[in-house]
């Protein structure tokens, strides 16, 4: 059975977990306000589709394709986006909330993260040189042999970067975060003056 070839539709206030999504590929499509929590969009395909207000928390997504996809005020908490479908592997996330999620060996150069909450997500030997992340928490995130070569953290917070362990050149920071990337030396940094 061949896989449906969806253009231009529009999905709203849908729970896909209870009537699943038909297996293809969604080309310029929109989601808004629907639910693929704990489902499987495995082996789907989405190219130039928009994502907004839904949530994707715990969705299988093995061999998925994001290529120009944006995410808009999502839920998608503990997604592996390092079993997603690398040809091509590009999105943006604008206020979504991606604690737990993995991007481990993923290759997601120039991806923007904004107003996003990415506590304790997995950036392991990631490639996320030339990204922007605008305004994000970064609570426990990892950072482990990750490139983060001219990448744009200025605006994000509580980040702990080793920069023995990490690519970080022609990376940006901010003074105000800068204990950020200090922390392994254990030494002790005045933030009042």
């Amino acid at each position: 059975m061949k896989d449906a070839y969806i253009l231009d539709q529009h999905f709203e206030n849908t729970d896909f977990v209870q009537f699943p999504l038909e297996k293809g590929e969604y080309e310029n499509c929109t989601f808004k306000n629907c639910s693929f929590e704990y489902g499987n969009l495995s082996g789907f395909s989405f190219t130039d589709c928009e994502f907004t207000g839904c949530n994707l928390s715990m969705t299988k997504i093995g061999s998925t394709a994001f290529r120009n996809v944006l995410f808009i005020e999502c839920k998608m908490l503990g997604l592996q986006f390092n079993d997603c479908n690398v040809f091509g592997l590009s999105f943006k996330f604008d206020g979504c909330v991606l604690n737990n999620s993995v991007f481990y060996q993923t290759s997601i150069k120039k991806t923007v993260f904004k107003n996003s909450k990415l506590i304790e997500a997995d950036f392991t030997e990631c490639d996320l040189s030339n990204a922007v992340l605008n305004n994000c928490d970064l609570s426990g995130a990892v950072f482990d042999n990750t490139n983060l070569e001219k990448a744009d953290l200025r605006t994000s917070v509580n980040y702990s970067i080793d920069p023995v362990l990490n690519r970080l050149k022609k990376a940006k920071f901010s003074l105000s975060e800068v204990h950020g990337l200090l922390y392994k030396l254990d030494i002790k940094i005045d933030k009042n003056s």
